[in-house]
């Protein structure tokens, strides 16, 4: 293949958006650690998306709306489209591989939850008991945590566990680093 076909061959390459998970339980600041790396990640010029995981039967429209009189009607799927936004709202369950899929054309995902899912993650820790997920968790790169790095990984068994890195909650621009050379 000549040089120019095989560039012309690698503009066509798409590449797959890097995909993290931010884990942990509730009230951890999962949310607050998700949209600050969102700003991060933007001001460096990426293309970010978020997927959150919600454990409860959340409603994004609401009485009064058309989309919940479609809904309501028996609509199964429904998609708001301005020239700005689009929304969509299936009543089904998506897997999160494709939800990813239709995040293709962005250069992140960051995953909010679906903690048994096989991506790479972000693990919080808050409180000494939340350590378990660390070692309970697939694919743990990192944790981020209220605690001192030591109380952190603090009872892991550090000859059978490869350590994860350790930031803390408020360590935005580190973590930004971290996530960016992953990308």
């Amino acid at each position: 293949m000549s040089a120019v076909n095989k560039a012309q061959a690698d503009d066509n390459v798409v590449d797959k958006p890097f995909v993290c998970q931010v884990v942990g339980y509730k009230n951890s600041g999962k949310t607050t650690l998700v949209c600050s790396l969102v700003e991060g990640l933007k001001a460096m010029g990426f293309r970010v998306a978020v997927i959150k995981h919600d454990a409860h039967d959340f409603e994004m429209d609401h009485p009064g709306t058309d989309s919940y009189r479609h809904r309501a009607a028996g609509a199964a799927a429904i998609a708001l489209v301005s020239p700005r936004k689009t929304a969509v709202i299936r009543e089904m369950e998506i897997s999160l591989d494709e939800l990813v899929e239709g995040f293709s054309s962005h250069d992140i995902i960051l995953v909010e939850g679906f903690k048994q899912e096989n991506y790479p993650k972000l693990v919080m820790v808050r409180r000494a008991e939340d350590r378990e997920l660390i070692q309970n968790l697939s694919s743990v790169q990192g944790v981020v945590t209220w605690l001192s790095q030591e109380e952190t990984l603090a009872e892991m068994d550090q000859e059978t566990t490869e350590l994860p890195v350790v930031f803390g909650k408020d360590d935005i621009e580190q973590l930004t680093d971290w996530l960016q050379k992953r990308i």
